[in-house]
């Protein structure tokens, strides 16, 4: 167990490391800032649809769909009556509302409960063997580092501070840890908040985050989105593979 909390510990710091760059290095280029935004719209949208989505069925059967369905409209919701909308800079001539804190809160949300379950994979996979643990911990990491910069990204795109964009990837990086901790207190809640986060997941990423890509013009943000559905389709691959 401590060497699973000390391969989380470095999985999370891949994920400090993907939002550090972007906070650092990202922040006053638009046109980085946007093509981070189109990876990282790609890589949530399959992070919901290939894991979150299957793995929370997995557990709970139909009932997942009906939590899905509740988080993405808890999520609804959210957005559109509980917090104040913020535009994305100031709006011009009746331009379209663009992220605003809400949406940034929510994928916040989705993405830490799903980074809490990369941790207890890991956790999981050194329960029943050393070499399983090891390898899945190679795979997981992978995507940590665009799990940063993904989040950094939507971040300073919906105009929040560096120090809130840092503080969630701070988040993001801890729920790893704490999954890997947990992994042996999982079983009860584990199905309906991944469930849940999965209907956060989708609102955010296809409902926030693609029609901001689709305000491009071009066919490279669309390449982008479709880079970031194939980063994590072959880590997630990888993963299973490992795992059978």
């Amino acid at each position: 167990m401590i060497l699973a909390l000390l391969l989380s510990l470095l999985a999370a710091m891949a994920t400090l490391a993907g939002g550090l760059f972007v906070t650092r290095h990202i922040r006053h280029r638009t046109v980085w800032l946007r093509s981070f935004l189109a990876f990282g719209a790609g890589f949530l949208l399959a992070a919901t649809l290939l894991a979150m989505v299957p793995e929370s069925y997995e557990v709970m059967g139909r009932t997942a769909v009906l939590l899905i369905l509740a988080g993405y409209l808890l999520t609804h919701v959210f957005e559109h009556t509980i917090v104040p909308h913020f535009h994305f800079g100031e709006e011009k001539h009746g331009e379209s509302e663009s992220l605003g804190r809400q949406s940034f809160l929510a994928a916040t949300v989705g993405m830490v409960v799903h980074s809490f379950f990369d941790g207890a994979a890991i956790g999981s996979g050194f329960v029943i063997d050393a070499r399983l643990g090891w390898l899945l911990f190679l795979a997981i990491a992978l995507h940590k580092l665009p799990d940063g910069f993904t989040l950094a990204s939507l971040a300073l795109a919906s105009h929040q501070t560096t120090r809130a964009a840092t503080g969630a990837v701070i988040a993001l990086a801890v729920a790893t840890v704490v999954g890997t901790l947990a992994v042996s207190l999982m079983s009860g809640w584990a199905g309906p908040a991944l469930a849940l986060s999965a209907g956060v997941a989708l609102y955010v990423s296809a409902t926030d985050l693609m029609p901001e890509v689709n305000r491009e013009r071009g066919i490279r943000w669309s390449l982008l989105s479709f880079a970031g559905v194939a980063a994590f389709y072959l880590t997630e691959q990888l993963v299973h593979y490992i795992q059978h």
